[in-house]
């Protein structure tokens, strides 16, 4: 008499051991980003995912969803905190109604000419540091501080000057970016990153801190803005990748250790990938003879620089935290001649900018 089993059993036989050693992930997280999906950065997060559950041996299992999968841009804090989410990777900056220092952290205007800076500020003086304390307080731990690249400036005006600035309409997000811009001389409007494309071809704005000029350029751009300027001098926002605290605490110090070298491995992949997508976008670009790149001189980004400063000691102002930073960040460039003292004319600081 023959016995016939079911397809499934047949196919558990088959693979004996291998079956049963299948096991779910011990750790099963959800984490939320600023980005839609397809989106370079986007697919490098999701990138990092995979790289942390091979890291882990598949301990731990990251999904990674693009912008308002779950929540909005600016929920994602209030989510992680009460575990709707488990973690995110996004810009602070999208959490300035909660506390200035998510603003200044996230985006100092004007701070930083190549995000190694930034990223050397953020691991090795203390800035990770200052994060942690003001986000731990919602429920939040900072497991590591990631950089987009420069951001261009893409403009249907030739801006070859701070002067150039004055009566243009510039989107800008609001808060730090938004003040700086308007200080500066122009007319910021405070859009969606998903109506730049329609407003630039409308003329409803004449320019546009945005992103990366490779982003630009893929999405269509310089065709209604033939005048971007790179390399960016203005923006360069910070990716939080944080994780909820009560999750931290209760990891294992060696998955801890893990996921803090994936971040930081991460943090130079997203850098290095971005400027070699910029540099090929920038070649490309400059095979059209309707598109001129614009490279400020060395004393308008001091000017910018300069008028950038004024807004970072307003903000610093706002509460201890911000002070605090403040202090901290303009010591780093100072000691690495990235900033001059006050009262100088920053010509030798910025040299090396």
């Amino acid at each position: 008499m023959s016995i016939r089993l079911p397809l499934k059993a047949c196919v558990l036989i088959a693979l004996g051991s291998t079956a049963l050693n299948v096991q779910a992930a011990e750790y099963d997280w959800t984490f939320q980003t600023s980005e839609t999906s397809g989106e370079p950065q986007f697919e490098m997060k999701k990138a990092w995912a995979d790289n942390v559950e091979k890291m882990s041996n598949g301990r731990i299992a990251i999904e990674i969803l693009p912008v308002g999968a779950v929540v909005q841009a600016n929920q994602t804090l209030q989510a992680v905190r009460s575990g709707i989410l488990q973690g995110h990777l996004t810009d602070p900056s999208y959490f300035t109604g909660q506390d200035p220092a998510f603003g200044m952290m996230g985006n100092l205007v004007g701070a930083w000419s190549d995000p190694y800076d930034f990223l050397d500020y953020m691991n090795n003086a203390g800035g990770e540091d200052l994060y942690n304390k003001l986000v731990e307080p919602y429920g939040l731990h900072l497991i590591g501080a990631a950089a987009t690249g420069l951001e261009s400036l893409p403009s249907s005006k030739p801006i070859r000057s701070i002067a150039d600035m004055k009566g243009l309409k510039l989107r800008a997000p609001e808060g730090m970016v938004y003040n700086i811009f308007e200080k500066a001389g122009a007319t910021p409007v405070n859009l969606p990153g998903s109506e730049v494309y329609t407003g630039l071809e409308k003329g409803v704005i004449d320019a546009a801190d945005y992103t990366v000029f490779a982003t630009n350029q893929a999405q269509g751009l310089h065709d209604f803005a033939p005048y971007p300027l790179y390399p960016g001098f203005h923006s360069l926002p910070m990716v939080a990748v944080s994780i909820n605290n009560d999750i931290w605490q209760g990891l294992p110090g060696d998955l801890q250790a893990m996921l803090t070298t994936s971040v930081d491995a991460l943090a130079y992949e997203m850098v290095a990938e971005l400027r070699t997508r910029d540099l090929e976008a920038v070649r490309q670009a400059r095979q059209n003879p309707d598109i001129e790149i614009i490279d400020l001189s060395q004393e308008e980004r001091a000017t910018f620089r300069d008028i950038a400063r004024q807004e970072w000691a307003e903000w610093a102002e706002r509460n201890d935290i911000t002070r605090e930073f403040y202090d901290s960040v303009v010591a780093y460039l100072q000691t690495h001649n990235l900033l001059p003292a006050e009262g100088s004319n920053g010509t030798d600081a910025d040299a090396s900018s």
